[in-house]
Order: C-alpha cells, then sequence, then structure tokens
C-alpha cells in the first residue's frame, strides 16, 4: 500500500502472547497498536473497525524495526520501544502526558498508579492514570503493564486476557509479582 495519499497501512503479527498489530502513516509514525484480541483473523477486524480505510501492508523498514522490538519486548522483555515515534495529536493533554511518564519506565521495572500521578504532579489522581492508561491506544510502546496498583498489585488491564496477559508481560521483563488469587482474575 502506498501511504503517501495520506493513508494508514497495518500489519498484524505473531508474538509469544498472541497476534498484535500496528497501525502507521505515510510518514512510518505509528498512530495505533494493539495487544492480542483472540486470532490473528480477530486483531485483523478490530484494526478494520478501528481504522476504516486502513489497509494491510508490507511494513516500511522503521515500521518493520518497531514490529521487531514489539516481538523482542513481548517474546523475551528485551525490545527496546521507548524512541518509537507517536502520532499523538487526537490524544487528550492528560493521558499524553501519562503516556510520556509511562515510557519512561524502563523493561523490568514498575510504577504505581500512583507513582505516575505523583511524577505528573497530580498526586491525586492515581484513578484518572489508571483510566488514560485504559484508554491506550499504544499498547506495548506506551507500556501500560508496567502500572500496578497500590501495593505492588496488579490491578486491572483492559487487554484480552486481563490480569494474566498483564501478569505474562512482566513476567517476560524479569518482574514476578506475588501470584493472584482466583479472585484477582
Amino acid at each position: 500500500m502506498d501511504t503517501r495519499d495520506g493513508g494508514l497501512a497495518w500489519v498484524v503479527f505473531p508474538t509469544s502472547i498472541g497476534h498484535c498489530a500496528l497501525v502507521w502513516d505515510e510518514r512510518g509514525t505509528v498512530v495505533g497498536s494493539t495487544l492480542p484480541q483472540g486470532g490473528a483473523e480477530q486483531v485483523r477486524r478490530a484494526v478494520s473497525r478501528w481504522y476504516p480505510g486502513a489497509a494491510a501492508a508490507e511494513p516500511p523498514a522503521p515500521v518493520a524495526r518497531v514490529v521487531a522490538a514489539v516481538r523482542a519486548l513481548l517474546d523475551g522483555g528485551t525490545g527496546d520501544l521507548a524512541d518509537v515515534p507517536l502520532e499523538m495529536g487526537a490524544v487528550p493533554e492528560f493521558d499524553r502526558r501519562v503516556y510520556e511518564v509511562v515510557r519512561g519506565i524502563p523493561p523490568g521495572q514498575t510504577l504505581t498508579y500512583g507513582e505516575v500521578a505523583a511524577r505528573l504532579g497530580a498526586p491525586g489522581a492515581a484513578q484518572a492514570v489508571g483510566q488514560a492508561l485504559g484508554r491506550n491506544p499504544f499498547p506495548p510502546i506506551v507500556p501500560c503493564h508496567r502500572v500496578l496498583a497500590a501495593g505492588r498489585k496488579v490491578g486491572g488491564f483492559s487487554a484480552r486476557g486481563g490480569p494474566r496477559t498483564k501478569l505474562r508481560m512482566l513476567a517476560a521483563e524479569g518482574v514476578h509479582l506475588e501470584q493472584p488469587t482466583l479472585f484477582d482474575l
């Protein structure tokens, strides 16, 4: 697909936790991504719904490097996504600030929602941080899985598989939390 006309393109690719997708613009800037939604076909349908008019395409070299880094992160906890360019023009200002703080959390480390809020200069905004992360259009590039509830509890996770997926992603990075009970999952 030629994205020079202002169109968007996407690719679905396998990882150890399931099929993910990246959506990019004509500049190769990521405009969205997704964690698994079920199988590859479910991911394709979700991306087509979220980005009508976008087309499946082979990623250009810069986007292919992002795909490789996402795979490396999800498969072994080693992908570096901190410098991936993201199109945040449609992202609300508060959410953008949250994503900038969260992108600064290195693999293998975590913060709590409250710690992210404090870094924003809004110490009472832990719930708002959680809501912003629930709207994250760039997982795992914006690594919302590295943000925990108070007391280093897993907290919520809006991706398919919920907290179990979050725990798998953290474990790939070497972060092992106390095992949740059935009531936590």
